[in-house]
């Protein structure tokens, strides 16, 4: 009897070991899909300042006392259009004096002239009389430019700002007088880093907000870059240019800058078919219905999806999942995989997000 028992232990082992040795051997049932490639982006994110397309800082080209202020703060005011009247009581006396020596100057020479051919004059009388008439014009003239400095006028049509000059005040050449901004194109100027200076160039856009209305995006064309790199920050000045045509922005105005720049194409996987051990991140794929570890690099993410740098081409079997239950060399059955929404283009892997200082 007891070797009868003793029998049917062994059997009743041999049995669970043959099992055991079973579900070893058998194929792990997987979902394994073929290798995406996409096109890696980099993020440039800085901060740009508006300036006006044309702006003047306007100041007296002489000293003089102000009679009349001719502009409102804020006003649009039109080219060559006074905006500050000095006294101009000896300049317009000086001017008078000087047409009236031209008017002698002329007369006199052309009394020179009806006697020129009787001989009772010699012709360096001739030549002195137009050369007093020559200079008697230049006086005159000079006298006009004197007189023309009393006027501050706009050199450019355009919004005239805020001015602390009052009638009565006296302005000197070091005296601001207003600032004049053409807004209907604003540059938005930003440091972009070097890193990008092959590809963010004259030609290319970007989008821009406003701080002050961050929902409206702009696309905003690059006019020109700075010749030279910054050496401290290692960056280089953007220029950009918007249309303001509505008038909705500032000169001085801060804007969200944000550059997306395509890079080659990538191998990409769910997140979730990365794995990670002693020997740092890898991806199973199937080879002759096998699993195999291949070594990869994570080089950016994307909602749900990763990027790798690995030596891996479109027909690669990747296992997206049951990769846990997986080893090297080991079969495995491939089942349909479950609907899965596209990854979004949007870059979220900070490393791969370049913010300009």
């Amino acid at each position: 009897m007891r070797s009868f028992f003793c029998a049917i232990i062994l059997l009743a082992v041999s049995a669970c070991a043959s099992e055991e040795g079973g579900r070893t051997n058998s194929p792990v049932t997987v979902v394994a899909e073929p290798v995406e490639f996409l096109e890696e982006e980099q993020v440039v994110e800085a901060i740009g300042t508006a300036r006006a397309a044309r702006s003047a800082q306007l100041f007296s080209e002489v000293s003089g006392r102000v009679t009349a202020v001719r502009f409102k703060p804020g006003q649009y005011v039109r080219q060559g259009q006074v905006l500050v009247q000095l006294d101009n009581r000896q300049e317009r006396l000086a001017l008078q004096l000087a047409q009236v020596r031209v008017r002698e100057a002329e007369q006199l020479l052309a009394r020179y002239r009806r006697i020129e051919d009787t001989g009772a004059l010699s012709d360096s009388q001739i030549e002195a009389g137009e050369t007093a008439l020559s200079a008697a014009k230049i006086e005159r003239d000079q006298a006009a430019v004197a007189l023309a400095q009393r006027r501050i006028r706009a050199p450019f049509s355009g919004h005239i700002s805020f001015s602390e000059i009052d009638p009565g005040d006296t302005v000197t050449p070091q005296t601001l007088i207003a600032q004049l901004d053409q807004r209907g194109r604003l540059f938005v100027d930003f440091a972009a880093p070097e890193a990008v200076f092959n590809r963010l160039g004259t030609g290319r856009t970007v989008d821009v907000s406003a701080f002050s209305d961050p929902d409206t995006i702009i696309s905003a064309r690059v006019d020109a870059v700075d010749s030279a790199i910054e050496q401290e920050q290692r960056s280089y000045q953007v220029r950009t240019v918007i249309d303001n045509s509505g008038d909705r922005f500032r000169p001085g105005m801060s804007f969200s800058v944000r550059f997306v720049d395509s890079g080659q194409k990538r191998p990409s996987v769910p997140e979730a078919a990365v794995v990670w051990d002693g020997d740092g991140s890898a991806i199973f794929t199937v080879q002759d219905g096998k699993a195999e570890r291949t070594p990869v690099t994570i080089s950016s993410r994307r909602e749900g999806m990763v990027l790798l740098d690995a030596a891996i081409d479109e027909q690669t079997l990747v296992i997206t999942e049951g990769v846990q239950k997986v080893r090297t060399g080991q079969e495995v059955a491939i089942v349909d995989a479950p609907q899965r929404d596209p990854a979004k283009v949007q870059v979220a892997d900070k490393e791969k997000t370049v913010t300009a200082r």
